[in-house]
C-alpha cells in the first residue's frame, strides 16, 4: 500500500470548484502531520494548505478564502476543498506528510511568516504521487 495516494483532481472552468482527497496509511495519519502542495513544470513545488497541531489551518495567501484544507480521522484522509478555481490554481497538487515540528518550521513559518514558500521533495519524507487540476478561462 503506498502511504499516501491523491485522486481528485480534474479540468474545470474558472470559478469552479473541485474536491482533492488524500488517503493516508493509518501509521503516518496518526504520527505524521501532512499539507498540500502544488508544482508546474519547471518550478519547485508551493506550498499551499496544511493543519499544524497547535494552530490548525495554515494556507498560502494565493489560496486563502478559496480552499479549505480538512481531514477525516476515521477514513485516514486529507482533503482540500477548492473554490473560485482561477487559471493560475492549474497545477499537479501533492500531499505530504512527515514529522509535526518540521511541518511546522517549514511550512507553518513559510505560509504564515512569508504568505507561500517552495519546497524541495527532499524536505518531507512522504509524498504522494500526484493529481493534476486543469483550470480553463
Amino acid at each position: 500500500q503506498e502511504p499516501l495516494v491523491e485522486s481528485g483532481g480534474g479540468s474545470v472552468q474558472a470559478g469552479g470548484s473541485l474536491r482533492l482527497s488524500c488517503k493516508v496509511s493509518g501509521y503516518i495519519f496518526s504520527t505524521y502531520c501532512m499539507g498540500w502542495f502544488r508544482q508546474v513544470p519547471g518550478e519547485e513545488r508551493q506550498g499551499v494548505a496544511t493543519i499544524l497541531r497547535d494552530d490548525g489551518p495554515v494556507y498560502a495567501d494565493s489560496v486563502k478564502g478559496r480552499f479549505t484544507i480538512s481531514q477525516d480521522n476515521n477514513k485516514n484522509t486529507l482533503y482540500l476543498e477548492m473554490s473560485s478555481l482561477k487559471p493560475e490554481d492549474t497545477a499537479m497538487y501533492y500531499c505530504a506528510a512527515d514529522t509535526c515540528p518540521l511541518f511546522e518550521q517549514l511550512v507553518g513559518t513559510a505560509l504564515r511568516k512569508y504568505g507561500g514558500g517552495r519546497f524541495s521533495t527532499s524536505d518531507f519524507r512522504h509524498w504522494g504521487q500526484g493529481t493534476q487540476v486543469t483550470v480553463s478561462s
